[in-house]
């Protein structure tokens, strides 16, 4: 496994970062992950998840989705550093971030460790945006965790046209149960898309550097997703 930053062409001009990991065999090729970032960053948990897939044979690319504001933030989940990450979570161009998504799927599929296919995985707010990169169609696959926004976005949901898997959790304070059943409904009867609803956790459960982690539906979700990206993308 290797670990390092690269920079990608922005479609506007300029570069952005992106945190790179590599599986230990990278030579041989195989699938890859656009891994979109909580509002805090690509910061030490994010880095670390990306180093989680990589042991699992996937090229990984976390691109910096704040740099428009601020480049490589790394936040902390503390009362000092909250209020900048939602912040700039406010402050988002999301159609300009959705491009840079865009561009980083285009760089991962021409990196040499990549080889096939490739997914979005995101978390919270990427979470969302790798919703919409589903509806776009820049990915061949999605996974997205506790993506808060999905259902003001339903009118994009005949877009959807690759697999999608979501993890909301059950006591999300930022996500309602209404708003989750209304992402049911519009995808009712959507084979290809696969809704998964966690009792009894709380928004952000998948990481551990939170208060809210919880480790039985961390390592459920967890093996959820590799068996939805080994039957879409592997």
């Amino acid at each position: 496994m290797n670990g390092r930053w690269i920079d990608i062409k922005a479609h506007d001009g300029g570069t952005f970062g992106a945190y790179v990991s590599t599986p230990p065999k990278d030579t041989l090729g195989g699938p890859g992950i656009v891994l979109i970032q909580e509002i805090w960053g690509v910061n030490q948990h994010i880095r670390d998840v990306a180093d989680q897939y990589a042991m699992d044979g996937f090229t990984v690319f976390a691109p910096d989705v704040f740099w428009r504001q601020q480049p490589r933030v790394d936040l902390a989940y503390n009362d000092v550093d909250n209020p900048k990450a939602f912040a700039l979570m406010g402050g988002l161009d999301r159609p300009n971030a959705v491009k840079d998504l865009a561009s980083t799927a285009s760089a991962l599929r021409a990196h040499s460790a990549s080889v096939g296919k490739i997914a979005s995985v995101g978390y919270c707010m990427g979470g969302a945006l790798s919703f919409v990169c589903a509806a776009s169609g820049c990915v061949d696959a999605a996974v997205c965790y506790y993506g808060g926004g999905i259902h003001t976005m339903l009118d994009r949901a005949p877009d959807v046209k690759v697999p999608v898997l979501m993890h909301f959790a059950g006591n999300d304070d930022h996500i309602s149960m209404a708003a989750v059943e209304s992402v049911q409904a519009a995808f009712k009867g959507r084979d290809e898309v696969h809704i998964d609803v966690y009792p009894d956790v709380d928004h952000g459960f998948n990481c551990w550097g939170r208060a809210m982690y919880n480790q039985k539906a961390a390592a459920l979700a967890r093996g959820r997703s590799l068996k939805f990206l080994a039957n879409t993308i592997c």
